[in-house]
């Protein structure tokens, strides 16, 4: 069972063509932007609009009766992985895991079956990436 944003609530598309960034074993070490906010984050992890984290994922700071099941809990996972860590899972999950249900939210190429008005573009922009690891990152 994949995990997809419905077409209805999915976030605008953001950049055509996504910030170069580089990949060192199992993250992105270096920020895709300015410093995240961890406020920001939250809400974008919780909005359906957004980020939408919460449509696959449980975490207790949700604050929401009903989560997400299809991808593990996020409770604690800014104790388990760095921040590049976390940003490469964000960008692109797929070079962790090459057969991985979650979107890649900064990737625009080589992605099947999207929607018109996103292809070619990014799920989230560079800023909501890094405002989303500094989110995760206080989940420990």
């Amino acid at each position: 069972m994949a995990c997809s944003l419905p077409l209805a609530t999915a976030a605008p598309p953001h950049a055509a063509e996504p910030a170069a960034y580089r990949v060192a074993g199992d993250a992105i070490p270096e920020p895709l932007a300015a410093a995240g906010d961890a406020r920001r984050g939250k809400q974008l992890a919780l909005d359906r609009n957004g980020g939408a984290c919460v449509l696959c994922h449980a975490f207790s700071d949700s604050g929401l009766s009903v989560t997400g099941t299809v991808g593990p809990p996020l409770d604690g996972v800014g104790s388990r992985f760095t921040a590049g860590q976390l940003r490469l899972r964000i960008v692109d999950s797929t070079q962790v895991k090459a057969n991985a249900v979650m979107p890649a939210y900064y990737r625009s190429e080589g992605l099947n079956q999207v929607a018109a008005p996103y292809r070619g573009r990014t799920i989230l922009s560079a800023q909501q990436v890094e405002d989303l690891v500094a989110y995760l990152g206080t989940l420990r």
